[in-house]
């Protein structure tokens, strides 16, 4: 047992941590889901909210979570039931948090199919047929492209996995997350020289507190 544990993977310093986490952190919510949701349910104010969940509980969870996991250098369920010895209760965290993934892996997999079936077809030089009306609508329909693009993208992550910590998850952070950075900044660069750009930043930036409801919160 103790030679498994000291030959078990790890990351080989903090920055591999760090975009690791991050790239973990930082997924389709942010990129995807977190524009229309801000433009959706207040923006500015949204984006106040956001910032102060993320710096309370989001900063504390994943300290929290971090600390456990060092601690314990178990998976979810080891950690959260050693921690929780005298309370057994607790040992159910453990559960949720290796349950979640399980549910949200196939649907991120569909989406990231979508993603790497434009990257193909930009790399194709077919920027012009993804652009038309009725393509992406046409694609996500035809079941039999999205599974094999599914597929592709699992197999891809699986691939990443198989690695190990510091051959894959780390190695794969380090190159795409800051392509992610790169590629965010151009896409803000050109959203501001779009016409009606200003009006939009500040509904994005400047808080109303008419716009907020209940569902500010919650989305």
């Amino acid at each position: 047992m103790e030679k498994e544990k000291n030959n078990r993977s790890s990351f080989s310093g903090k920055i591999g941590f760090v975009l690791s986490a991050a790239g973990a952190s930082v997924g389709l919510g942010n990129i995807w889901r977190f524009p229309y949701l801000a433009a959706k349910y207040g923006g500015g104010i949204f984006l106040l909210i956001y910032i102060l969940l993320a710096l309370t509980f989001g900063y504390t969870m994943i300290v929290a979570e971090s600390a456990l996991g060092r601690m314990t250098r178990k998976s979810p369920v080891g950690a959260f039931k050693a921690f929780g010895k005298k309370a057994g209760w607790l040992s159910f965290g453990g559960w949720i948090n290796a349950v979640i993934p399980m549910l949200i892996v196939p649907y991120y997999s569909v989406i990231g199919g979508w993603v790497l079936k434009y990257l193909f077809e930009y790399l194709r030089g077919n920027s012009e047929t993804l652009a038309k009306d009725g393509y992406f609508t046409e694609f996500i329909t035809s079941s039999g492209k999205v599974e094999l693009w599914f597929l592709v993208f699992a197999v891809l992550v699986f691939a990443v996995i198989l690695a190990g910590v510091k051959n894959g998850v780390e190695r794969v952070s380090r190159v795409m997350m800051p392509m992610m950075i790169v590629l965010a900044v151009v896409v803000a660069v050109y959203s501001v020289t779009r016409p009606g750009a200003v009006e939009g930043i500040k509904y994005f930036l400047i808080p109303n507190l008419e716009h907020f409801s209940i569902m500010t919160v919650v989305a």
